[in-house]
């Protein structure tokens, strides 16, 4: 049953808000807005900042708080309003909700009761960065936010090796993005172009590309620099020939051969880089007859 404005009684619409700059929003997305009983959001402010920026008449509307640390509990609130016939808009502090943001699962339970659900396109970090970084590939994998801790976080990335290519897409906080570039430059290589995509639509946007080798000292050149949420993309790599050993291959190893015995270090870096042991070996001792 819908209403006057087009609004279906009993639906939740998931909407998606601007990133930064508050006019990225479409004429849909503010009309749902405006017509919906509830909004449910996950920060209230920054919901009220927005609608207040529009001039979305809410006199009738009311907000639901609707994040990560009680989306079972809100969901159950939800829920109960949709069965009353009620309208609901689900939105998130930026951008399109349950993208690395709360709402996956008030979705999945509000579908598991057979209410519609309905999205209203909008904003995506992600989308926004790949269409401005020059970067061509049939396909990318966006990720998200990679672990916290240096040692799980490598393993996920050697997880992603064997994705030839493929854009990779991730998105981090500025207090970890340092330490995310140094892991991405262990497993990947130093030659590997990384692009930056920092303050999407805000005043201090910034996009930019360099190879792995260089991103430590781009982001340590100006303070700036490491301010505000990133979207990180790495571009993507050819398949080596059969036979070949891959160029990350060969840096883990030498990096590798810095610190251990020949043998160890040959192991190792087989089982970080998925390469095989024998070819390694063999490339190892190669370089050390041009060497001598």
């Amino acid at each position: 049953m819908s209403t006057a404005t087009g609004i279906s009684k009993g639906t939740l619409y998931v909407v998606g808000t601007p990133i930064g700059n508050l006019r990225d929003i479409s004429l849909r997305a503010l009309e749902v807005l405006a017509a919906v009983d509830y909004i449910a959001a996950e920060h209230i402010q920054s919901a009220q900042k927005l609608l207040a920026a529009h001039a979305v008449p809410t006199a009738y509307t009311q907000l639901i708080a609707l994040h990560q640390h009680n989306e079972v509990q809100s969901a159950d609130k939800i829920i109960a309003l949709l069965a009353a016939n009620q309208t609901v808009a689900i939105i998130a502090d930026a951008g399109t909700p349950t993208i690395s943001d709360p709402g996956a699962l008030l979705i999945q339970r509000v579908r598991a009761q057979r209410f519609p659900v309905i999205p209203v396109p909008g904003a995506n970090a992600a989308l926004c960065a790949l269409s401005a970084s020059g970067l061509i590939a049939p396909h990318f994998l966006f990720y998200g936010f990679l672990p916290t801790k240096s040692g799980e976080r490598q393993r996920k990335l050697a997880d992603l090796k064997t994705l030839y290519a493929c854009i990779l897409v991730f998105y981090e906080a500025p207090h970890r993005v340092l330490e995310c570039v140094a892991d991405m430059t262990t497993v990947f290589g130093s030659a590997r172009e990384i692009t930056f995509a920092r303050e999407l639509t805000k005043l201090f946007e910034t996009v930019h590309s360099c190879a792995l080798g260089d991103a430590l000292d781009w982001l340590q050149a100006d303070k700036n620099h490491l301010r505000g949420e990133f979207v990180l993309l790495l571009a993507p790599e050819e398949k080596p020939e059969q036979g070949e050993i891959s160029p990350q291959a060969v840096q883990t190893l030498a990096i590798l051969q810095k610190t251990l015995p020949l043998k160890q270090a040959v192991q190792l870096a087989a089982e970080i880089t998925g390469e095989s042991r024998n070819k390694l070996y063999a490339r190892a001792l190669l370089e050390q007859k041009l060497e001598t």
